[in-house]
């Protein structure tokens, strides 16, 4: 499923650097999650909101202890069930769960580069498929990879990643600018925006 050279060059890049990659992914599948959550009335977004956070904190503040066994057994109970509900908008929420719970098992493992790697292809994958079932059809690789939607969201991918690997230490004003750049724009891999 659409592979992409960033796939390679994130092994270039340190843990921190990949558990920022994570977040970033992350905090743009965001508004999938808290659109899904207004839609139904199902869960709590502010739950995944805290868990990102607590993720952006340990990026910024060196000694920060989160108990992430925690977090995770909290993510788990606030992903939907894809059989509950009969509309589209239940499978990026769950891709953005996902993504997080991936975040999550990497802070617990300490092995980040599989999980980065998977992040990346959940996100891009939640793209793909919103393509795809609008278009009411399968495509293959070419064609998505031709759509502006795949485009995009490689390009992001790209942006964030270059960001990273022109930082060679932890840089906390970097840390927080991004995060507020992300958080400002407000739109979600598949184009949700909540902020309008």
């Amino acid at each position: 499923m659409l592979r992409n050279p960033i796939h390679l060059r994130l092994e270039k890049l340190e843990s921190w650097q990949h558990i920022m990659f994570m977040a970033s992914l992350c905090e743009r599948m965001y508004p999938n999650y808290q659109l899904f959550c207004l839609q139904t009335a199902f869960g709590d977004a502010a739950i995944f909101r805290r868990i990102l956070d607590l993720v952006w904190e340990t990026l910024v503040v060196k000694d920060a202890k989160v108990n992430f066994d925690l977090q995770l057994e909290k993510l788990e109970e606030a992903i939907p069930a894809a059989d509950d509900y009969n509309f589209y908008g239940v499978y990026p929420a769950i891709d953005a769960c996902v993504a997080l719970s991936e975040l999550l098992h990497s802070r617990l493992s300490g092995e980040t580069l599989a999980h980065a790697v998977t992040v990346s292809e959940t996100s891009i994958r939640s793209v793909a498929m919103v393509e795809m079932t609008q278009a009411e059809r399968e495509m293959t690789e070419e064609e998505l990879n031709a759509l502006p939607a795949i485009e995009q969201e490689w390009d992001v991918q790209w942006e964030i990643y270059r960001l990273l690997a022109a930082s060679e230490e932890r840089d906390i004003e970097l840390i927080k600018g991004l995060r507020a750049d992300l958080r400002e724009a407000g739109i979600s891999n598949i184009g949700i925006n909540l902020q309008q």
